[in-house]
């Protein structure tokens, strides 16, 4: 089948943090590790594995972090490559095991990304204690092989489908997965619903996880589909307080609006006159810039993880506010923790999905998830904005990674198209 690998090597990081800010034929092009090749498509390695059909696949700034090596090596060692790209993923099951019984031939999907314990091949007993809690999103046994064998060879390292060399990501035409992995979708949620299941379910996640909201007001930061999605997650597990959006574009502020933000400011002046709003009082220190004290956010969701963003949250959180880090934070020179201690904050980090406690009863994020946009209506389809035959990923991720030109929120690709 055809797909989009990825290699990390030494030389294609050296080219890449070189030629990359020059030429983005060194992070999507010839010069970097990235092809449009055929690869061998694996068999089903359980009598519990589903073979899919992809039918739309998206591209996540997390992706784009990595292929142009700006993101922290931490997270190196959970990963194998090289690997078929691509873990927001909406398939149609082809082929089933004689085990499986969440899904049947024809359904579509929307896949969690997460390879589980369960994924892995480790029985009940030999789970880590996070799997073993329905929190998956963070096994603790992602630097390991598993007993799952693909292809005849013990599955590798990796935390999620698409950095992970022997389950094959979204970026290619099929690929397999456990049935644990699998939640079908009603035929009134749209394919381009479908595929922001992944991205949606990370804000859900963390909406779920930061009740009791209290009254606010609340901030989110950020203006891709996490931050759109976290804002309608919070509506949609019934925050009623003011939520105000910080957002760049025109266009992403009228989505906004829409999925229920009660106001939307630039960042900068705009950012800094609701502060003041909130009753804060602005201080000049001798040395160094701005700070504030009295009123603030009590509830920050920052989810664009940048050395600016991380900064205004502690700056703009109230006393014992909350902070939600949603974005991809990472090695931040020179940051400035003050206020954690000064201002008694509590930051959190939310990442992927899992076992929720809804409406009484345990439920997997993505299930949460597909029930409220049901009940909502919410028109998140709006942050598509492009899609892309496969083959032309190249483009695909151009258009991605330059969204002040192109305007793109969330872009897909699609390997039947073209």
């Amino acid at each position: 089948m055809r797909a989009v690998t990825f290699n990390v090597t030494v030389p294609g990081y050296l080219i890449g943090k070189s030629l990359g800010r020059v030429t983005e034929a060194a992070l999507f092009g010839r010069l970097s590790g990235m092809r449009f090749r055929d690869v061998t498509e694996p068999g089903l390695p359980g009598r519990d594995w589903v073979r899919l059909e992809i039918l739309k696949a998206g591209i996540c700034g997390s992706d784009l972090g990595n292929l142009t090596f700006k993101t922290s090596p931490a997270m190196e060692p959970f990963g194998s490559f090289p690997a078929v790209l691509g873990h927001e993923i909406l398939a149609r099951v082809l082929e089933v095991g004689p085990d499986v019984h969440r899904v049947v031939p024809g359904q579509r999907v929307a896949v969690d990304p997460v390879i589980s314990c369960t994924v892995r091949g480790f029985g009940a007993t030999a789970r880590c204690p996070s799997c073993g809690d329905g929190m998956h999103g963070t096994c603790e046994r992602a630097g390991e092989g598993g007993e799952t064998r693909i292809q005849g060879r013990a599955l590798r390292r990796g935390l999620t489908i698409g950095y992970q060399a022997d389950l094959p990501g979204g970026w290619g035409e099929r690929m397999i997965a456990h049935e644990s992995q699998l939640f079908s979708l009603d035929d009134r949620i749209s394919d381009k619903t479908g595929v922001l299941m992944e991205p949606l379910a990370v804000g859900m996640h963390a909406a779920l996880g930061s009740r009791p909201f209290g009254p606010g007001p609340a901030l989110v930061i950020g203006s891709g589909p996490i931050a759109l999605g976290a804002i309608w997650a919070l509506r949609a597990v019934g925050y009623q307080g003011e939520l105000l959006a910080q957002i760049k574009r025109d266009h992403e502020a009228d989505i906004a609006r829409s999925l229920g933000a009660s106001g939307v400011v630039s960042p900068g002046d705009e950012a800094r006159e609701a502060l003041v709003e909130t009753g804060a009082q602005a201080y000049m220190p001798i040395i160094g810039d701005e700070v504030y004290s009295g009123g603030g956010f009590p509830l920050i969701f920052d989810c664009v993880g940048s050395a600016e963003t991380v900064k205004q949250s502690l700056r703009y959180a109230a006393p014992r506010g909350r902070i939600v880090m949603l974005g991809c934070a990472a090695e931040i020179p020179k940051l400035d923790l003050t206020f954690v201690w000064a201002r008694e904050l509590a930051v959190k980090g939310y990442v992927c999905y899992g076992r929720e406690e809804w409406r009484g009863e345990p439920r997997h994020t993505f299930e949460v998830t597909q029930d409220l946009l049901l009940e909502t209506g919410a028109p998140v389809e709006r942050m598509v904005t492009h899609v892309y035959p496969l083959a032309q990923y190249r483009d695909a991720l151009s258009t991605a990674a330059n969204r002040r030109r192109t305007g793109s929120i969330k872009v897909l690709l699609d390997p039947a198209v073209g």
